[in-house]
Parts: C-alpha cells; sequence; structure tokens
C-alpha cells in the first residue's frame, strides 16, 4: 500500500480521432512504400495494408481519400517540398519526415476541407508520435514556408 493514502491510478491513453487515425494509416502507408522504393497505390496493395493495419471504416475511407490525392498530386508536392528545403537533399530527409511533409503539403495546397492552420498541427502532433525529437520542428518550419508560398 502506498504510504501517501494515494490510490495508483492506470492512465488510458486516448484512441486518435478518426481523422487523425486516418492521417496516421496515410503516413504509414507512404512509409511502407518509401522504404519499399515502390510507388503502389494499388487497390491490392492498399487491402493488403488494411489486413494489418486496423481502422474504422470512416478512417479507412479518409485515408483512401487522402492517399488518393497525394497519388494525383505527388510531383507537385514533392517539389513544393524540395524547393522549401534549405540546403538538405530532399533523399537526405528521414522517411517518416518525407512523408509526413507529403500529407501536410497535400492538406494545404490540395483540399479545401481542411485549414491549413489545422493540417499543419495534425502533421505537428503525428511528428510527435513518429518522428524524431527534432521532427515536430523541422515539419512546422516547412510546413510554415509552403503554407506562406
Amino acid at each position: 500500500m502506498d504510504s501517501s493514502g494515494k490510490s495508483e491510478r492506470k492512465s488510458k491513453k486516448k484512441a486518435p480521432s478518426p481523422r487523425r487515425d486516418g492521417r496516421e494509416a496515410a503516413v504509414q502507408y507512404l512509409y511502407g512504400n518509401d522504404i519499399s522504393g515502390e510507388v503502389d497505390f494499388s487497390p491490392e496493395r492498399v487491402a493488403e495494408f488494411w489486413e494489418i493495419r486496423l481502422a474504422k471504416s470512416f478512417a479507412q475511407e479518409f485515408t483512401a481519400e487522402l492517399l488518393g490525392g497525394i497519388q494525383d498530386h505527388l510531383p507537385e508536392i514533392d517539389r513544393a517540398i524540395r524547393e522549401r528545403l534549405d540546403n538538405f537533399a530532399f533523399e537526405r530527409l528521414t522517411a517518416v519526415d518525407r512523408n509526413i511533409l507529403r500529407l501536410g503539403t497535400y492538406e494545404i495546397r490540395f483540399t479545401d476541407h481542411i485549414p491549413p492552420q489545422a493540417a499543419i498541427n495534425e502533421a505537428i502532433e503525428i511528428a510527435k508520435r513518429f518522428g524524431t525529437e527534432e521532427s515536430p520542428g523541422f515539419i512546422n518550419g516547412i510546413l510554415d514556408k509552403i503554407l506562406k508560398s
């Protein structure tokens, strides 16, 4: 028994919102493509992804929307990121950071239903979860430059 009289509290981790879960799944899918060296958005490959990555139907639908948009605009997205990297090669980005930037850039540049600042904030939160200690600040800086351009 705790001598202070305080009872132990188990902290439950709150599940991410369906949109956050969809964004995280999109980054995970993009990351898988990136490290395998393939750009494969085929329905079969996406179905295989959902076999190993659980998500509710809304999150899956949102992920599909994000992946479809990123696929349609990937050259423009990558160009926008490259143009904002000062003295740093796109290829040297970690795969996690590169794909969080792709997601954030897509949402800032090509969607009307997501406020740009919300897209940046979501990217930062995903970077906190999946990136390095430096990732959130780095992601914020690049996406802020993309927003201002």
